[in-house]
């Protein structure tokens, strides 16, 4: 989907934030993209509960900002931007303060001795793409999320991610190239468990 495109299919809305209907806009905005924005906030925050809270909040935000909306960018773009805005200072408030003088942590908890111990939600030998993506770095993983969930262009998401177009393209290689090595070994561990 290209920016005109993408403008064209949002035009409904922008016809009423012109003629100052902030309510019928956002009316029309909401359902088109609070599952989308959901997606790149969970994807970042990686809690359910907390991408509820922070989509609300989110929207909220928009809503106080539609009369100030001018047009320069995408409204698509525009509202991922305070997505993932919303998403990250979720993540700065919540970040743990870690002590220089500690070299372990002290009550042992490992993630990823916890990942091992989890029950498998199902018996089935493939890997969930969402498993597979919970271990890509935070950056790659919100490529992947605009580029390939949200049918975003190279240039939507590197607009919405605030990064050049090189670096998205970039980003979204190494993230497929890491993703195939994520599915062989999670195929090779589940067919060593068999």
């Amino acid at each position: 989907m290209t920016s005109s495109s993408a403008s064209q299919a949002d035009a409904d809305i922008q016809e009423r934030l012109q003629a100052k209907q902030y309510r019928e806009a956002f009316a029309l905005l909401l359902p088109r993209y609070r599952d989308k924005a959901f997606r790149l906030i969970f994807s970042m925050l990686r809690d359910r509960a907390l991408a509820e809270d922070t989509t609300q909040d989110v929207f909220l935000r928009i809503w106080r900002a539609l009369p100030g909306f001018a047009g320069q960018s995408a409204l698509s773009t525009w509202i991922y931007a305070i997505a993932k805005n919303g998403a990250l200072s979720e993540i700065r408030k919540r970040k743990p303060t870690v002590s220089l003088d500690q070299s372990d942590d002290e009550d042992g908890y490992n993630p990823a001795v916890a990942a091992l111990a989890a029950p498998e939600a199902d018996d089935s030998a493939t890997v969930s793409v969402g498993q597979l993506l919970d271990q890509l770095p935070e950056r790659y993983r919100q490529a992947v999320v605009l580029f390939y969930m949200e049918d975003k262009s190279y240039e939507q998401t590197a607009a919405s991610l605030g990064l050049p177009l090189g670096t998205v393209k970039a980003l979204l290689h190494r993230a497929r190239k890491r993703l195939i090595e994520l599915n062989k070994e999670a195929e090779a561990s589940s067919a060593a468990a068999a």
